[in-house]
């Protein structure tokens, strides 16, 4: 089993919800790959801790889809599937949907000015073999247009959904031949905003997820 993945201690934190965000933040970001056991003793000697909350992390991890309990083997991360893919993706659709109208209604010059600034930084990572940097840009952008809706209880609901996304994010941005698309409509978007164009706006963003949907469902069928 891989331990290149770091524990982000939190003292405000219980120590099971410390274990839990730092194996979940593991899975979603591969540095636990799909099908890799994860070894209670293994995990408990790497975070330093004992094996109850490792345990009670992994049933917590099973709940939310990303660790498989397999009879007579044990824990083990989750394969990335079509169908956990579309599954995020509705809900992601819906609600970046209406983050982009509310953003057209509520965003403001200091936003606008964020938000040409992280497409700037996107392109300019674009070039960059770090993926992790990429998705890293990527996620800026579109944390600017959350942040210009503010609407708390929707920015913490798409920020869980970025999380569950972290894996297939990285698989699409994987496809460089999927570059001019995404830095055109980023543009797009972004125009739509400062134009308040709802209807253009949750157009392009509907199309923006329904290509990430098409180029990582194709990833995944021909693996």
């Amino acid at each position: 089993m891989s331990m290149d993945f770091e524990v982000t201690m939190n003292e405000y934190l219980p120590l099971r919800d410390v274990v839990f965000n730092t194996l979940r933040r593991a899975i979603l970001r591969g540095e636990l790959k799909p099908g890799e056991r994860l070894m209670e003793i293994q995990l408990a000697n790497k975070l330093g801790v004992s094996r109850t909350p490792i345990r009670e992390a992994i049933r917590k991890l099973e709940l939310e889809g990303l660790v498989l309990m397999i009879p007579r083997k044990g824990a083990e991360v989750a394969e990335i599937t079509e169908k956990n893919l579309r599954d995020v993706l509705e809900v992601r659709c819906a609600l970046e949907e209406l983050a982009v109208q509310l953003a057209c209604d509520r965003i403001d010059r200091a936003r606008l000015r964020e938000l040409h600034a992280a497409a700037a930084h996107f392109k300019e990572v674009l070039g960059n073999a770090d993926i992790t940097e990429l998705a890293e840009a990527d996620e800026a952008f579109h944390d600017v247009i959350f942040q210009a809706t503010g609407n708390n209880r929707l920015i913490q609901l798409l920020n869980n959904l970025r999380e569950q996304m972290y894996r297939y994010r990285i698989e699409y941005l994987k496809k460089k031949e999927c570059y001019p698309q995404l830095l055109k409509e980023h543009a797009q978007i972004m125009h739509a905003i400062e134009e308040h164009n709802k209807e253009k706006a949750t157009e392009i963003t509907t199309q923006h997820i329904n290509n990430q949907v098409d180029t990582v469902v194709d990833t995944l069928r021909h693996r």
